[in-house]
């Protein structure tokens, strides 16, 4: 009779164990270190909800800065804005052409900034 050795047919339980088995924790390939600085963090839910709750409420303020620009000022009041000129075109018309696309612009540096600030302060960032 001969005796089977372990290492030349595992058992269903140790098949098992390494299917199941967590992959390794740590970067493989290229520069990266061993180990992140993520590796160990973890944020709690409730960060999670309030960071999210935070970016909503940007959001939402942002949106709001842009449709009062280019609703407000380049349709609702065109009229009492063309009073007055920019460039030697009515400001209204102004808005309405080019004013709402600009404050978009600005909007878009605005949020970036004001992220990078919130991903500081809810310990998301990537720094």
């Amino acid at each position: 009779m001969s005796k089977k050795r372990s290492d030349q047919h595992p058992s269903s339980t140790q098949v098992d164990a390494a299917e199941t088995a967590p992959p390794p924790r740590h970067h493989e390939g290229g520069d990266l270190p061993a180990h992140g600085h993520h590796d160990e963090e973890v944020v709690s839910r409730a960060q999670v909800k309030g960071y999210w709750r935070a970016n909503v409420r940007l959001v939402g303020g942002l949106l709001a800065v842009w449709f009062a620009v280019s609703f407000g000022a380049g349709i609702l009041l065109v009229g009492p804005l063309n009073n007055f000129s920019l460039g030697g075109f009515p400001l209204g018309f102004w808005f309405a052409q080019q004013g709402s696309i600009l404050i978009f612009v600005a909007l878009i540096f605005f949020y970036t900034h004001r992220m990078h600030k919130l991903e500081r302060r809810f310990g998301v960032d990537d720094d």
